[in-house]
């Protein structure tokens, strides 16, 4: 069972509005990132387990960003003429995959396995969120579905290391993680129910990110926009809760 085929009108002619799909992609923001920070504490049992160092454990942050940032700039071009509805089914179901092996990982290695995929995860669906809320909603409600998006990403980044530490003290750290597998199933569920379905669109041009730099104004636009984003992401991994007593 889906959503009609997109674009999809009303009687008077203007695009019609999927909200529930629109709540569906909030929700998996909302897992993904809870994903991302949820290793900031349980840094100590993680590498307490896997006998390794702390630090090394915390390397577990930093591949799935490296991933994320990868994925990020190819998933367009790898993708291809895929159903953009389709494409974002397939990260939800890597995104449980990825939890579920991180929550039975025997070794570090296995471990980092999970982490890069919830990486691949965060790069592709962050890559298609603003393409997607404009194919989602009228123009006139673009914003508001971009505000909804971005609400599960701050309730996650709010909650997600607190809710770590309680789960990691309550039901072990690979309980924490295994958590996130019901979440991305039910995910998947609503999204397959409530998405339209979203052809690609490909335009001329070699889809070559880069070449994007090369416009003086896009670089110097790009450098400040990525050091803030870089300060965020590193001032919330070093306040988050310790996982000490």
């Amino acid at each position: 069972m889906s959503a009609p085929a997109f674009p999809t009108t009303t009687a008077t002619g203007e695009q019609s509005a999927h909200w529930g799909a629109v709540f569906a992609m909030s929700f998996c923001v909302f897992a993904l990132i809870a994903s991302e920070f949820m290793p900031v504490s349980l840094l100590t049992p993680i590498a307490t387990e896997l006998h390794v160092t702390e630090g090394q454990a915390g390397q577990a942050i930093a591949i799935s960003g490296v991933f994320a940032v990868l994925t990020s700039l190819f998933i367009s071009s790898l993708a291809g003429h895929l159903d953009r509805k389709l494409l974002l089914l397939a990260l939800t179901a890597v995104m449980a995959v990825s939890g579920t092996v991180v929550a039975l990982a025997p070794n570090y290695e296995i471990l980092m396995i999970g982490r890069a995929l919830i990486g691949i995860v965060i790069g592709g669906f962050w890559s298609m969120s603003t393409a997607t809320a404009m194919r989602l909603v009228p123009p006139q409600h673009v914003s508001r579905a971009l505000a909804i998006f971005n609400g599960g990403n701050a309730l996650a980044t709010v909650v997600a290391p607190s809710a770590g530490a309680l789960l990691g003290a309550t039901i072990g750290w690979r309980g924490a993680f295994f958590c996130v597998v019901p979440i991305a199933v039910v995910v998947f569920i609503w999204q397959m129910i409530s998405m339209p379905s979203m052809k690609a669109e490909r335009r001329p041009g070699s889809g070559n990110v880069f070449k994007l730099l090369k416009r003086p104004i896009v670089a110097v636009g790009m450098a400040p926009s990525a050091c803030c984003s870089w300060a965020n992401s590193h001032s919330s991994h070093m306040c988050g809760p310790s996982s000490r007593p």
